[in-house]
């Protein structure tokens, strides 16, 4: 991890009030994931976001005034992005089947490949996010254990905890595998379902 320290939030940008700006703003946070995650955090430029963007470099500086801004801004929407995806799996988990939570699981986590990719380059190279990394991974790990306390009552507490955190590191590794050309990424999306079916039916 490097150096790199932030002693203060970041200021603020402009928040849109309309729609056009919105949708503007969720375009150029769409560049800066992409270029954060392919370049890293040091080699991204705000200019190259911009770009990336097909907006200006006034554009983004008005709504974001530094890439540390950028990249505070990415790292909560991934936040509510995730929360949003495993509330939603939560909210249907009662009498799901292991096959049904297998699939939920690994769709949330492929459904936000990309801002999950931007969030750990973020994380890994600003000391001052080592806070909101563990924030992330207790609210992975709260609701994954609820969703199985939900779906699977008969496991009784004492192994939702313990199965929670192993489905959590099991699902770290679903992007990285979907990723690697050698193990045929769009299989590997089938044989992690499978395991987890495995894992939860035994």
């Amino acid at each position: 991890m490097s150096s790199q320290k932030s002693t203060r939030e970041a200021p603020a940008g402009k928040a849109p009030t309309r729609e056009r700006g919105r949708l503007r703003v969720a375009a150029l946070m769409d560049a800066g994931a992409e270029v954060i995650a392919t370049r890293g955090y040091a080699a991204a430029t705000m200019t190259e976001i911009a770009a990336r963007a097909g907006a200006s470099i006034g554009s983004l500086y008005q709504f974001f005034p530094s890439k540390e801004a950028l990249g505070d801004a990415l790292l909560r929407r991934y936040g509510e992005r995730m929360e949003a995806a495993l509330d939603a799996l939560l909210a249907r988990a009662a009498g799901i089947s292991a096959a049904g939570i297998a699939d939920g699981l690994v769709a949330v986590m492929t459904g936000l490949r990309d801002d999950r990719a931007a969030a750990l380059t973020l994380i890994e190279a600003r000391d001052d996010l080592e806070t909101e990394r563990k924030r992330l991974k207790a609210l992975m790990l709260e609701r994954i254990e609820a969703i199985l306390s939900r779906a699977l009552p008969e496991l009784g507490g004492g192994r939702t905890g313990p199965m929670a955190l192993m489905l959590l590191y099991v699902l770290k590794s679903v992007p990285a595998l979907l990723a690697d050309r050698d193990a045929k990424g769009a299989a590997m999306g089938d044989e992690v379902r499978r395991l987890i079916r495995l894992y939860m039916d035994a």
